[in-house]
C-alpha cells in the first residue's frame, strides 16, 4: 500500500496525501495583487491532485518584494483575490497554504525572465524602479547589487508588525496552512547566517542571537494563527558555503521552533554563499529533512529534485520526511499527484481516474474502457490487429 497517499492530519487540517506544491514565485502580480493568472495557475495544481498547494512567497510590505511582480499581503484590499484562490483550492480537495516573506537584501531585483539580477536601465524603462532595501547588516548580496541598510530597532519592530499583519490577512483570506520564509538569502535567512549577519547587538553574534528575530516572528505567528491550523517554517538547512549555517545549526533552530509550536520544517538549502559547496543531485536535500525530523520530533517536508513517484514514495515510506514538496516538476506536470497515484498502484485499476475531479475523471474512465477494448496502438498509429 502506498504511504505517499495516506492522508496526513496536522492539527485540525487533513491533507488528502503527502504531496505538496512548493511555493514558487510567478512574478505576475500587479502592485501586489493576484490576477486571473494566479487563479488558473494554482487552480490547475489543485485539480492535479496535490494534498497541499502553497501560494508563492507573498510580501509582507511593498519593500519586502523580490520584484515588482511579487504577490503581496500588506493591504486589506489584497485579501479578496487571494481568498478566491484559497476557496478554489479547498473546494477541489487541496489544503490552501501561503508562504509569507520579506526579501531583505534580495529585494528590488529583476524578474527572473528579464535577467534575475540587479535592476537595469531596461527595467527602469518598463517602470520597474528600485527602492531602499534592508538586511541584517549593510552588505550587498554580491558586488554590484544594492547595498542594504542594517535594520535598526524601529525597523525590526516594523518587520515584526508587517509579518503579523500579513498573517492576519492570510487567515481572513481562508488559508489553512501558513509558512514563514527563513531561507534562500532573504531577510530572515540573512539574520540566521554568520556570512551575512555582522551585528554586535542582541540580534547578532552567537547562534542564539542570530536566531532571535526569526524566532520572535514565528512566536508572533503562532499566537495569531489558530491552534487548529498548522504553521510551517522554510529554512535553508545549510548555506551554500560550508563556512555558513550547518545542518547542526538548523537542527538547533528547529528545536527552538518546536518549542514555539511550529508543526513542519520545510528543508531547502542555499541562497547565501557561492559557489554551492554541498552535494547536489536527485533528492539532495532529503537528508536535511531526515535529520530535522529524527532529532527534533517535528514534521519535516523534503524538497529539491524530487521528480519521480517512486522516489517520493520511498522518502515517505522510509520515514525520512512526512511530506514531499514538488516544485519545478509540478510546473512540468500539474497532474503529477494523480499520475503518481496510478504509477504506484494506489488508484483503482478498474477506474484509474476515479479520484480525479469528476468533470475530468468521468471522461477519462470512459476512454480507458474503450482503450482496453482496442488494445495498443502500433508505431504507425494504427490499431494493432
Amino acid at each position: 500500500m502506498s504511504q505517499l497517499f495516506n492522508p496526513l492530519t496536522l492539527r485540525g487540517v487533513t491533507l488528502r496525501n503527502r504531496l505538496a506544491v512548493s511555493p514558487m514565485c510567478q512574478y505576475e502580480a500587479e502592485d501586489g495583487f493576484v490576477t486571473s493568472y494566479h487563479l488558473v495557475h494554482y487552480g490547475k495544481l489543485a485539480l492535479g491532485g496535490f494534498g497541499l498547494v502553497m501560494v508563492e512567497a507573498t510580501a509582507v510590505s511593498p519593500e519586502a518584494r523580490i520584484t515588482h511582480g511579487d504577490v503581496g499581503l500588506w493591504n486589506d484590499t489584497q485579501v479578496e483575490g487571494l481568498a478566491g484562490i484559497a476557496s478554489f483550492l479547498k473546494r477541489h480537495g487541496a489544503a490552501p497554504g501561503i508562504q509569507i516573506a520579506h526579501a531583505g537584501p534580495k529585494a528590488a531585483m529583476q524578474r527572473p525572465y528579464y535577467g534575475d539580477g540587479p535592476l537595469t536601465a531596461e527595467d527602469h524603462a518598463r517602470g520597474d524602479h528600485p527602492w531602499p532595501i534592508v538586511s541584517a547588516s549593510a552588505q550587498p548580496v554580491e558586488k554590484g547589487w544594492l547595498v542594504p541598510a542594517a535594520l535598526d530597532a524601529d525597523g525590526i519592530a516594523k518587520v515584526r508588525a508587517d509579518f503579523a499583519a500579513a498573517a492576519r490577512r492570510a487567515l481572513a483570506a481562508g488559508f489553512e496552512v501558513i509558512e514563514l520564509h527563513c531561507a534562500h538569502g532573504y531577510l530572515l535567512n540573512s539574520f540566521l547566517s554568520p556570512l551575512t549577519n555582522r551585528r554586535s547587538d542582541a540580534y547578532g553574534g552567537s547562534p542564539e542571537n542570530r536566531m532571535r528575530l526569526p524566532l520572535e516572528i514565528a512566536r508572533d505567528l503562532r499566537a495569531i494563527w489558530p491552534q487548529d491550523k498548522p504553521l510551517f517554517v522554510r529554512i535553508s538547512a545549510v548555506d551554500g558555503s560550508r563556512a555558513g549555517v550547518t545542518i547542526e545549526d538548523s537542527v538547533a533552530f528547529a528545536r527552538e521552533l518546536a518549542g514555539i509550536g511550529v508543526d513542519v520544517v520545510d528543508c531547502s538549502s542555499g541562497g547565501i554563499g557561492r559557489p554551492y559547496e554541498h552535494p547536489t543531485g536527485y533528492g539532495h536535500q532529503v537528508p536535511y529533512a531526515e535529520r530535522v525530523k529524527a532529532e527534533t520530533g517535528l514534521g519535516a517536508m523534503a524538497v529539491g529534485l524530487i521528480v519521480d513517484p517512486r522516489q517520493a514514495e520511498a522518502i515517505v515510506a522510509s520515514g525520512q520526511a512526512d511530506l514531499v514538496a514538488i516544485g519545478r516538476e509540478a510546473l512540468r506536470d500539474p497532474n503529477f499527484a494523480f499520475h503518481a497515484e496510478q504509477a504506484l498502484g494506489a488508484a483503482n485499476p478498474e477506474t484509474p481516474f476515479a479520484n480525479w475531479p469528476p468533470q475530468i475523471g468521468w471522461w477519462l474512465n470512459g476512454r480507458e474502457n474503450k482503450l482496453r477494448q482496442l488494445g495498443p496502438v502500433s508505431p504507425a498509429g494504427q490499431v494493432a490487429a
